[in-house]
């Protein structure tokens, strides 16, 4: 496990989106080195950078084209590989968007695998032995090239999937096994992409749909995750401080997998949804627990969650994001009272925390925005990050119409210059809320969230880290809770979802924790 994990705090950079260095409309790799004291300043001190590779970006550079080209209109390898120098300079690692499950059907391996005459490439990627062939379980394009065959893609046209092989074999005319040559080709392909970047100072990979490899595998994902262990065996032998993060949004699979931190989502009906993504965005029958109506059931939300904390003891870590590229920014979810306690209480969670970028100062979600790169929905989460003020909020000296996406069109867009000496700000609670985790190592990575007062209608709900007692009152009521095994506590962090009015009641004493409303205190108890 990489020490550095533990204490680590991620910033998501959406590059294209970040900061317009040339003038040309869209973010940049030296616009990212420019801001990495902001960064640092934000009290993050690692960096999860989306696909900056050599793409068509019909999937926003989830669609690969050479994984050892940074894309010209990001700049250069030699870009690249100095902000890996800067950032480890000012204490800040970085991590890479690993995307294998698939690739561009411009790579250089699939324009191969696409011609008829015998190759190397030839079961780099999923086909079938006829172009008739399209069995209805898999996605298929057919008729776009002249090897006679269909071939499989993972999510959009242009992606088509790699080939690990399969787990169960129902075709035998076409499909391999996963121990097939083939297949540990392209096994050994990944772990070049790997050793290339490690070597050139990346600090490791989340890596993009870690569990689409192995097709028609087990419940279990036993064949997947036998090609992770190997990946990870790897790292472990020849680069040990590199982190190996998932997107698999199950930490019981993906740790056991080997990854060091399972970077949890809204896929399917798991706990992610319960914190704060119920409703239009979630599973019907969940109200967010920060929702001030408090309807939530608290005790069922969480109880999946704390199970998965609990599992993670000694294997790993979870991951805890505000959001990121591909979901609604909390704005579409909760108000910015709501947005406040949830923030907060976030990022003192165990495991490790992932902060989008401007969701430290609460932009917006952008609905009914015309989709760009295979966006649709997504595109209004992806808007250039709100600098300051003035022409495109300061991300970029390009005409509007030039931009990538369109910046907040709003009068009171959020702002980094608005916020940054405001202490009733967003972006000030977040550097106050991960300044207080960072200074007290029971609240980084590792250990439990204990329930100590958790039930449904009633608030706060109290939960145990350490010494320290976290309560939460995301109702417009004022409410108690009565703490079993303490009297009473030292307030030590305050969050106010509506900072700057008259001080609401928090007080803990005679074994009872009082919170006014909406509000996040943490005691310590010793």
């Amino acid at each position: 496990m990489p020490a550095w994990l533990k204490d680590a705090v991620f910033y998501e950079i959406y590059p294209q989106s970040f900061y317009d260095t040339n003038g040309d409309g869209i973010g940049d790799i030296p616009g990212i080195e420019a801001k990495l004291d902001y960064v640092k300043s934000l009290g993050c001190n690692a960096i999860w950078l989306n696909p900056c590779f050599d793409s068509p970006f019909m999937d926003a550079g989830y669609d690969v084209r050479d994984y050892k080209k940074v894309a010209p209109r990001y700049g250069t390898n030699e870009d690249l590989e100095r902000l890996f120098r800067t950032a480890h300079e000012k204490g800040i690692h970085i991590i890479l968007d690993l995307v294998v499950g698939h690739t561009s059907d411009q790579h250089e391996w699939f324009l191969s695998s696409k011609d008829p005459d015998q190759n190397a490439y030839k079961n780099r990627y999923v086909w079938t032995d006829s172009v008739w062939n399209a069995p209805q379980e898999y996605k298929w394009e057919r008729g776009l090239a002249d090897r006679d065959g269909s071939y499989m893609v993972n999510f959009f046209s242009s992606q088509p999937a790699l080939n690990y092989g399969f787990k169960e074999i129902t075709y035998p005319e076409w499909q391999l096994p996963t121990d097939h040559p083939d297949c540990r080709a392209t096994i050994e392909a990944v772990k070049d992409v790997v050793r290339f970047w490690l070597d050139r100072g990346a600090d490791g990979f989340r890596v993009d749909m870690a569990d689409s490899l192995v097709k028609n595998d087990d419940d279990k994902k036993s064949a997947t995750s036998a090609i992770w262990r190997e990946i990870r065996q790897m790292l472990d032998e020849e680069y040990p401080e590199a982190a190996f993060v998932s997107e698999w949004s199950y930490p019981e699979l993906a740790l056991n997998a080997g990854f060091h931190v399972d970077f949890v989502l809204e896929h399917g009906d798991n706990w992610y949804h319960a914190l704060c993504r119920s409703g239009a965005w979630g599973p019907e029958g969940y109200d967010p627990i920060f929702k001030a109506d408090g309807k939530a059931d608290v005790t069922r939300n969480l109880a999946k969650m704390l199970k998965s904390i609990e599992f993670a003891q000694g294997k790993g870590y979870l991951s805890f994001i505000t959001c990121n590229h591909d979901t609604p920014r909390l704005s579409a979810l909760l108000a910015p009272s709501e947005i406040r306690l949830a923030s907060a209480f976030l990022m003192l969670l165990p495991g490790v925390p992932f902060v989008y970028y401007g969701d430290e100062i609460g932009m917006r979600y952008q609905d009914g925005l015309r989709s760009k790169e295979g966006g649709y929905q997504r595109t209004g989460s992806r808007t250039p990050m709100q600098w300051a003020p003035g022409a495109n909020l300061g991300f970029s000296t390009a005409p509007a119409e030039d931009l990538y996406i369109p910046v907040d069109p709003a009068a009171d867009a959020p702002t980094v210059a608005a916020e940054e000496n405001d202490p009733d700000s967003l972006l000030y609670l977040f550097r106050r809320v991960l300044a207080f985790r960072r200074k007290h190592e029971e609240l980084h990575a590792d250990g439990l969230l204990t329930p100590v007062f958790v039930e449904d209608g009633r608030y706060p709900f109290v939960f145990r880290r350490g010494h320290f007692l976290i309560a939460v009152n995301p109702t417009l009521k004022e409410g108690t809770a009565e703490i079993e095994g303490a009297q009473k506590g030292t307030l030590v962090f305050l969050a106010e979802g509506k900072p700057g009015k008259s001080m609401p009641a928090v007080e803990f004493a005679d074994g009872k924790i009082t919170l006014g409303p909406q509000v996040l205190a943490v005691f310590e108890v010793r």
